[in-house]
């Protein structure tokens, strides 16, 4: 399968020099966040296949105006054409949902919310994210440091590919595939046109933390009082 990856910085050489035939054969397109929502709708328009989507830090405006025609993957299975895609937007900080940022504790919450449809779709293909996962990919600063989760999530569910953003390559990221161990990383940012070749689906696996299981903060995490007082 062809797909189109676009992350955080919109191509001039897309919008504005557009050529149909370099993007012939393409069968989806997948963002990983921090684009104009006209700049995923003109991809959506101009080339004839799907686009998922998760929102990136910089995306709260996509409340106001959502790019058109294309589908948000947040916090979802997808699947396509027979390619089981999990997506989990936002990126590390302080400022909470609203603002798209999320603390550690906060996105491993999120993580094991969305166990259960991993679960039943018998794992994923690709994991598509806007943060790196720890270690793989990310930088040393807190704003672009990755998450462990993202990371247990690839040692334990073992996806074909893992798909990011939010580290520019100016800031010295690498913009190389990275092998670990199954997962092929790669960040997304600016674009890139890859092939992919999922092969023979895993066997089902076990959740990434099994259901009722109580998530235990990091040391010296302080949880809400109404988390701590219903146990979630």
């Amino acid at each position: 399968m062809r797909i189109l990856l676009v992350s955080d910085e919109e191509s001039k050489y897309i919008w504005d020099f557009f050529d149909k035939e370099r993007f012939r054969g393409v069968e989806l397109i997948i963002s990983c966040g921090d684009l104009d929502a006209r700049y995923l709708t003109f991809l959506a328009t101009m080339i004839p296949a799907p686009l998922v989507y998760v929102h990136g830090n910089h995306d709260k405006k996509y409340r106001i105006r959502a790019p058109e025609g294309c589908t948000c993957i947040d916090d979802a299975v997808f699947e396509y054409k027979g390619v089981r895609l999990l997506g989990m937007g936002g990126a590390p900080g302080r400022r909470g949902p609203e603002e798209q940022e999320y603390t550690e504790y906060e996105m491993a919450k999120r993580l094991k919310r969305v166990s259960r449809k991993v679960h039943k779709a018998g794992g994923v293909d690709i994991l598509v994210t806007h943060a790196p996962a720890l270690g793989l990919g990310d930088l040393d600063d807190p704003y672009h440091r990755g998450f462990g989760c993202f990371r247990e999530f690839i040692d334990t569910e073992k996806p074909k590919y893992h798909f990011y953003g939010h580290v520019h390559l100016r800031y010295g990221a690498c913009g190389k595939p990275i092998e670990y161990g199954e997962t092929t990383l790669l960040n997304a940012c600016g674009y890139k046109l890859i092939d992919i070749d999922i092969g023979e689906r895993p066997p089902r696996r076990r959740p990434l933390r099994m259901p009722g299981q109580r998530l235990t903060p990091p040391p010296g995490l302080l949880v809400p009082r109404s988390v701590r007082k219903n146990g979630r």
